[in-house]
């Protein structure tokens, strides 16, 4: 089955944890939470732990993100886990990787699999879409 939707950032906050023992790079590593709304297919929130090793004056790096969702994939409600991450050269994405945590499901979830993507289109909206089954 496939569910999709959009969603919106409500918060974004950068943390203080940094890697230990440091470890000097060409582009920074951080740590942030963030909270996201989904309407559509995809209705609910979701809490999310994000790491990123990225340049904020050129845009290029990679982040990694490990969601935990709550709320309705086509009208089955429940919650479990995702992760994402993907690549930027500054303007393109590559290297991406999107899938549910196996075993994450609970409520009409229980049981969820799959994978999905995400994209950014140009007005800003953000999409996002689960290829799931449920067994």
């Amino acid at each position: 089955m496939r569910a999709s939707g959009t969603f919106t950032v409500k918060s974004f906050v950068p943390t203080e944890l940094v890697p230990s023992p440091a470890v000097p790079t060409g582009v920074p590593v951080g740590v942030a939470t963030m909270e996201k709304q989904f309407e559509g297919e995809i209705a609910g929130r979701s809490a999310t732990l994000f790491t990123a090793a990225f340049d904020q004056a050129t845009g290029v790096g990679t982040y990694l993100a490990m969601e935990s969702f709550e709320g309705s994939l086509n009208g089955r409600h429940g919650a479990f886990n995702f992760a994402h991450s993907a690549t930027t050269g500054g303007t393109d994405r590559s290297n991406e990787f999107f899938v549910l945590v196996p075993a994450s499901g609970t409520g009409e979830l229980a049981g969820i699999t799959g994978g999905g993507g995400l994209t950014v289109e140009a007005d800003g909206t953000h999409r996002i879409w689960f290829d799931y089954e449920i067994g």
